[in-house]
């Protein structure tokens, strides 16, 4: 037995379930940038470009039920406050969401990262859209439609 492992014998442990039980909130934490937004030249968060296509997918989940939380890392390495410019922006765009959390603000802060590792993880392009209509009608008015 590991030595500190003592300092556990008195908790009750209960088993926990991978998602949230039937009946119970659903939460997503959504990333932005190269997720819902893509950068035509420099990757400058002015310039980001919306894809309607992303967008329309995270807020089908939004429809159905879902808590969305963006969740971005801008700001994490300049230390420059983006909340209320990312939050403006996204509504512009016509993001459904619950909250935001960037590299500086909002309840949570993201850091900076490579790579993300997890059970629960998934690529925008693995989300349905809420119909190939609508999807058709983007490509359609000539917006961004990254795969």
């Amino acid at each position: 037995m590991h030595p500190e492992a003592t300092q556990y014998e008195e908790l009750s442990f209960h088993e926990s379930s991978r998602l949230a039980l039937d009946g119970q909130k659903r939460t997503a934490l959504v990333d932005i940038d190269e997720t819902i937004c893509f950068f035509p030249t420099k990757r400058r968060y002015d310039l980001a470009k919306p894809s309607h296509e992303n967008i329309a997918k995270i807020n089908k989940l939004y429809d159905e039920g879902w808590e969305i939380i963006y969740w971005t890392a801008r700001g994490s390495v300049s230390k420059k406050d983006y909340y209320q410019f990312t939050w403006d922006q996204l509504e512009s765009w016509g993001c459904k969401f619950h909250d935001l959390c960037t590299g500086t603000g909002g309840k949570h802060q993201k850091p900076a990262y490579d790579l993300v590792i997890d059970d629960k993880a998934k690529r925008i392009e693995e989300l349905e859209g809420p119909n190939e209509k609508e999807q058709e009608e983007d490509r359609e008015q000539g917006e961004f439609k990254f795969v």
